[in-house]
């Protein structure tokens, strides 16, 4: 886009001119430079060109702009298909199982040898090796959005949730499949709240809710009767008044058989006519109130307001005084007015994460209250925004007053806490990046440790214990004491491994780095398969499943669907990994049919992954405990096994070097006697 200067006639000439600026040569030709070839260069005069007038330029400027940023792009794919092209690929590996689906499925749980799919209306019950579907419950006007299953022994609980936020409670034991009570299904409208999470304990003795309505937010926790279900169950009665009728007919109704039902197996049937115990409310749990100015006119007063140790910590009973508080917020104001817009008043928490806690050494209860092994007793919660870690009794009546029994303060708010499916480890995330580790079996912190500068948490999951025997990943056969690990998924997509052993200071390492340039191979979820030692399954958001060894740390294998199917929210994929088997399962979707109007005529898949099916996996399935004989023998495992093992371990090698010790001694006493006994023999002869 540039013209060219000069004529027809001019082109055909050249000139040569000197580099760099014109001088004066000096009058003794002693000084005059030699002339080099490099000091000239050649021009063409027809290929001198004139600068474009406005708004060509700027056009001129644009255009090669554009072929500047093409050409990068270009290089930069490039040397990704060349990195790509050289990267060792990972063994892929096809689904063994394909379960097709008329509905959408919403959400998934896997309990013993089932899986519950929520969808449409309902949810159905599927069994887990061969996916076939057992039972169908579709009696609802919305669908179910959430579900969990817990696994009572013999029986199941299994808690959906719909769009309506309205959460039931089921009890499905043998061929039988029982509602128990719709928790928070009101009659007016207008007074519905919403069911945003729920938990329920190990064992499935107690179960909590947290509900919102009305701008209001607390948490209801119920006492569940699993003795008199079971009861019940085994020895049915009639309903007292049959005749009444009861608000929602539609539930204790069962649905026509179609074509479409035949293909299941008909022993699994819904009883409606049998009514089980109702769960009993035990307390209700509101947001901690704000803190504000006191009241109290001494410290005496304050001390005489908290009952024992109740609430302590908890910042609620203080000295400080509204002017004090006045003061800090004009002090505040003052030094950084300019960054602030308007004043923001604090908002209440609107969210909280709790868990149900054993029996343990570090939370004290009076011996009254005390209930059997193995039974919650505490409730765990912390609020979103608050520093503070609250226990809860749940050895209480909803007579009771609802004070914590124990406090937590941590030095910054709480974003993330995990509980191990032991109910042994717990581990708090502060807003700062530093973890604390608890061993609530034991009754002592297990260290603190921060994650690296700009990293935040996101999730928290527990690795069951496992060591590196021969080459392999194995349980030990005999729990290990004071021994943890799990894994941190950070806001940045990075990935690490924390790992602590009793007094010792907890460890930290790297497993993925944050990407930097390949963002669409960021980590958005991870599960691990406690199945297999020391195996963790990654979720990317290029749609990615695979299997990494954290011991390695390395990718095993990955896994892939069909050709014709995709995930169709890579960055929050549906799946659902069993605790008991070394299998998850994954919702596939068609490309195509995503985006169809008809939503009756898409058909969904969910894939069933058997990892003890696959090559590479196959012996670390069979042969993942390191028998207790060896833990005993070989030194490296010494540390690792608890102290009374190790004192038997000592005093037993102790003593059988003494005992090879006196051995030695007594044959060397005979090999004397008997030398002393020839010597007197020769002397004699």
């Amino acid at each position: 886009m540039s013209i060219p200067r000069g004529s027809q006639v001019q082109k055909r000439f050249s000139s040569f001119m000197r580099k760099g600026l014109l001088e004066v040569p000096s009058p003794t030709e002693k000084d005059w430079p030699k002339d080099d070839e490099d000091d000239y260069v050649f021009v063409d005069l027809g290929q001198e060109v004139d600068s474009l007038p406005q708004p060509y330029r700027m056009i001129n400027k644009m255009v090669n702009l554009l072929f500047d940023k093409c050409w990068e792009v270009i290089q930069e794919r490039d040397a990704l298909r060349d990195v790509e092209f050289n990267r060792t690929q990972p063994t892929t590996y096809p689904p063994l199982v394909e379960s097709k689906l008329n509905k959408m499925p919403n959400c998934m749980a896997i309990s013993q040898d089932y899986v519950f799919i929520g969808g449409a209306k309902g949810f159905s019950i599927y069994n887990l090796y061969n996916a076939k579907r057992i039972y169908i419950w579709e009696k609802l006007k919305v669908d179910v959005t959430s579900i969990w299953a817990t696994d009572l022994g013999n029986e199941i609980l299994i808690a959906p949730v719909d769009e309506t936020g309205i959460a039931r409670l089921f009890y499905f034991y043998k061929d039988g499949l029982f509602l128990i009570k719709a928790i928070n299904e009101v009659d007016d409208a207008s007074k519905q709240t919403t069911c945003i999470k729920m938990e329920i304990s190990q064992g499935g003795d107690f179960a909590a809710f947290l509900l919102q309505g009305a701008g209001d937010i607390w948490l209801d926790v119920y006492k569940l009767p699993k003795e008199s279900w079971l009861k019940e169950v085994e020895h049915p009665q009639p309903a007292l008044n049959p005749k009444k009728k009861a608000r929602q007919p539609q539930l204790n109704t069962l649905e026509p058989v179609t074509s479409e039902n035949l293909e299941m197996d008909m022993n699994v049937c819904f009883r409606g006519d049998i009514k089980l115990s109702l769960p009993v409310h035990i307390m209700k749990i509101k947001p901690p109130k704000p803190v504000t100015g006191t009241t109290f006119k001494s410290p005496l007063e304050v001390f005489a307001k908290v009952e024992d140790y109740y609430g302590l910590g908890s910042g609620q009973n203080h000295f400080i005084k509204d002017s004090q508080w006045e003061q800090l917020a004009a002090i505040f104001l003052a030094s950084h007015q300019k960054y602030l817009d308007k004043e923001w008043e604090e908002e209440p928490p609107s969210m909280a994460t709790f868990h149900f806690l054993l029996p343990s050494r570090i939370i004290t209860m009076p011996v009254e209250v005390k209930g059997p092994s193995g039974v919650a007793c505490v409730l765990g919660i912390h609020w979103a925004g608050s520093h503070n870690f609250f226990f809860y009794s749940l050895h209480r009546t909803l007579k009771d007053k609802v004070d914590p029994e124990g406090v937590w303060p941590c030095a910054a708010p709480i974003v993330v806490s995990q509980l191990s499916c032991t109910c042994t480890f717990l581990v708090l995330a502060c807003e700062d990046g530093v973890l604390t580790l608890w061993d609530l079996a034991e009754g002592f912190p297990l260290g603190v440790i921060a994650l690296p500068k700009g990293c935040s948490c996101q999730s928290i999951h527990f690795l069951k214990y496992f060591l590196v025997h021969e080459g392999q990943n194995m349980y030990p056969e005999s729990p290990l004491k004071s021994q943890m690990k799990c894994v941190v998924l950070c806001t940045d997509s990075s990935l690490y491994l924390v790992t602590a052993k009793g007094t010792q200071g907890p460890t930290i390492s790297v497993l993925v780095e944050r990407p930097i340039k390949h963002l669409d191979e960021a980590i958005c979820a991870v599960a691990p398969v406690l199945a297999l030692p020391g195996m963790l399954l990654i979720f990317g958001k290029n749609g990615s499943v695979q299997l990494m060894d954290v011991a390695k740390p390395q990718i095993i294998c990955a896994f892939v669907l069909p050709r014709t199917y995709h995930l169709a929210v890579p960055w929050k994929p549906l799946f659902a990994v069993s605790v008991q088997h070394p299998c998850f399962l994954l919702r596939g979707d068609h490309p195509d049919e995503i985006e169809s109007d008809d939503t009756k005529d898409i058909q969904n898949s969910v894939f069933y992954f058997n990892l003890e099916a696959y090559p590479l996996l196959e012996n670390m399935a069979r042969n993942h405990t390191i028998p207790e004989t060896d833990m005993t023998e070989n030194t490296a495992f010494a540390q690792v096994l608890p102290l009374e093992k190790r004192c038997e371990s000592f005093l037993q090698k102790r003593f059988q070097k003494l005992e090879k010790k006196v051995k030695e001694q007594e044959h060397w006493t005979r090999f004397r006697r008997y030398s002393l006994l020839l010597q007197r023999e020769n002397f004699r002869k």
